[in-house]
């Protein structure tokens, strides 16, 4: 299979996800505002590894997809016309958490050099004076 036919099917697998997502009533999911940020689909369709991101507590939100993902599968084998309707495996998403990282990092790195700025001498300063 393609590379350009199996990125269209992940984006279609997350896209169609969080339309479901929409009609779970399960309080894990709902208590933790649970969505999906991308899917990765197997080459033979068999097995789609799903990423999500939650502001609440990660396990109860595990759990509640997991209880899910029968239905979530019936949505998908509804919705999209494939051969075979993946399986869900959850992942945790962490790009959220890695990009508020990256930003501190960054922040640190902005100090430190406006600090060094502020405690070096002027260019026009002669320092043996």
């Amino acid at each position: 299979m393609s590379k350009y036919r199996r990125g269209r099917i992940n984006d279609a697998v997350a896209q169609e996800l969080n339309v479901a997502l929409r009609d779970v009533r399960e309080p894990c999911i709902v208590n933790n505002f649970v969505s999906i940020t991308k899917a990765s689909v197997a080459p033979d369709l068999k097995i789609a590894t799903v990423y999500f991101s939650c502001m609440g507590d990660f396990k109860e939100a595990l759990f509640g997809l997991e209880k899910c993902t029968g239905m979530l599968r019936h949505h998908l084998a509804i919705t999209l016309n494939l051969r075979i309707t993946p399986e869900l495996h959850f992942v945790k998403d962490n790009g959220m958490e890695h990009g508020a990282h990256i930003a501190k990092l960054l922040s640190d790195i902005e100090k430190e050099r406006e600090q060094r700025e502020k405690n070096a001498p002027a260019e026009g300063e002669d320092s043996e004076a």
